[in-house]
């Protein structure tokens, strides 16, 4: 006989029917709060990367048609020798911009990293170039690099006795001197994220290394370093990045010139699009840019991955 306890009553519903409505009614929620910023990144973002993938295929004509040519647009890319010069000048650009905002940014972070009272001015003045409009920046360094002796850093530069230097307007210097603009304004936004890394690393290391006698240079090679190791990663990826899609400064301070010497692929394909009117040519190298940068990316975590294990 079966006992009227173990009977669920009949006006009480389960509670796996209770809460599946409910589960499904927080996800609709949440979607609908997701919603406007999809809605944006679909037309804004989505969109235009797929129609430029498709014409990436075409021979954009605005009045006679637009035509197919398959790869040629692609293999253009890879034979035309100022599509070549324009990668190197990108890759060189985002090494060493990479390279340089780490480095540096790691040493400030450790220079002002710390409870003291001051250092809330110290970071938030050395986050400004940040913050700063790229536009503005790079008309500002425009004016520094004038290349007369009356050059604000030709003027710096000239207390220590060097001669005064072109800058922007030598093809040897040019890449370099956006380099230098790059790595100035890219070190505080690593800084910050190395600030907010060394929060986490545990301080009673430090002081078991301190007792052991270790010196500053031991601590920071065995302590901080690997402890940071996951905030390298991050930033090498997004530094990187930020080289690759280098634009703005090139085009306020040099639009590629002189002779070519500055030119990336992002000014490339700009002038190519809005000022050639060669937009299949140009799509083809922005598809080129975006897989560059998706491998980019996908290398750096399998790296970390397999570093991690």
């Amino acid at each position: 006989m079966t006992s009227t306890l173990t009977q669920p009553r009949s006006g009480t519903a389960s509670p796996h029917r209770r809460t599946k409505p409910v589960r499904w009614r927080g996800s609709l929620i949440a979607w609908l709060f997701l919603a406007p910023a999809l809605l944006l990144f679909l037309y804004f973002k989505f969109i235009p990367m797929f129609v430029g993938l498709w014409k990436s295929f075409f021979k954009v004509q605005t009045f006679l048609g637009d035509e197919w040519v398959g790869f040629q647009n692609y293999q253009t890319i890879i034979t035309d020798d100022e599509f070549a010069a324009a990668i190197w000048h990108s890759v060189v650009l985002a090494l060493g911009t990479t390279l340089g905002s780490l480095v540096l940014g790691l040493g400030f972070a450790l220079l002002i990293e710390g409870p003291a009272r001051y250092l809330w001015f110290v970071r938030t003045a050395a986050f400004l170039p940040v913050v700063t409009t790229m536009a503005a920046v790079a008309e500002v360094w425009r004016i520094m690099f004038h290349p007369a002796d009356s050059g604000m850093l030709n003027v710096i530069i000239g207390w220590v006795g060097i001669d005064p230097q072109p800058f922007l307007a030598s093809e040897h210097s040019s890449l370099w001197s956006i380099m230098l603009m790059s790595i100035w304004r890219g070190t505080p936004y690593d800084m910050m994220i190395f600030l907010a890394g060394l929060v986490g690393v545990d301080r009673t290391l430090y002081e078991a290394a301190a007792v052991d006698g270790a010196s500053t240079w031991h601590r920071l090679r065995h302590i901080t370093l690997p402890a940071l190791r996951p905030v390298f990663w991050i930033l090498f990826t997004l530094a990187a990045i930020r080289g690759l899609r280098v634009f703005v400064e090139v085009y306020v301070l040099t639009n590629g010139g002189p002779n070519g010497s500055s030119e990336v692929l992002m000014t490339l394909i700009y002038k190519l699009g809005f000022q050639k009117n060669e937009l299949g040519v140009a799509s083809a190298g922005g598809i080129v840019l975006f897989l560059a940068t998706l491998a980019l990316t996908v290398i750096v975590q399998m790296l970390r991955r397999r570093q991690a294990t």
